[in-house]
């Protein structure tokens, strides 16, 4: 396991988008922006079940993401990982955590009808960071 740098955990303080890149099932790479945030140990994000991200993670939990420091595009950190854990509890507050932190509202405006949303934890096992 490796941890996130001290130099960069501001970053999930931050508006910072990550890019997540999973592995389809035909091999190909698939990337997707999310929002995420880090709880000291893992990187969490959060989708709904039976999106692509969500097939694929399923599938194979290898992952790499990166983020880029909204104030200073020059500084970034890269993450390869797994997913540790996914888990449906807890998820619809987290998504309600992120778009208060993102967009400023209290509930995640973007649900639809049906929609059962989806934690993931990362467990970060190599990082690069820059800037």
């Amino acid at each position: 396991m490796a941890g996130i740098p001290d130099t960069h955990k501001d970053l999930f303080q931050k508006k910072a988008f990550a890019h997540l890149a999973t592995v389809g099932a035909d091999g190909s790479p698939q990337v997707t922006p999310v929002w995420v945030d880090f709880d000291g140990t893992h990187i969490r994000f959060n989708t709904a079940k039976g999106r692509v991200k969500d097939k694929n993670l399923r599938r194979n939990p290898r992952v790499a993401l990166s983020i880029q420091d909204p104030d200073n595009p020059y500084r970034y950190m890269q993450v390869r990982g797994r997913v540790a854990e996914i888990t449906e509890q807890g998820a619809d507050a987290h998504i309600d955590a992120l778009a208060k932190k993102y967009i400023d509202q209290d509930k995640y405006p973007f649900r639809r009808p049906g929609e059962v949303r989806v934690l993931y934890k990362i467990l970060p096992e190599k990082i690069h960071s820059l800037g």
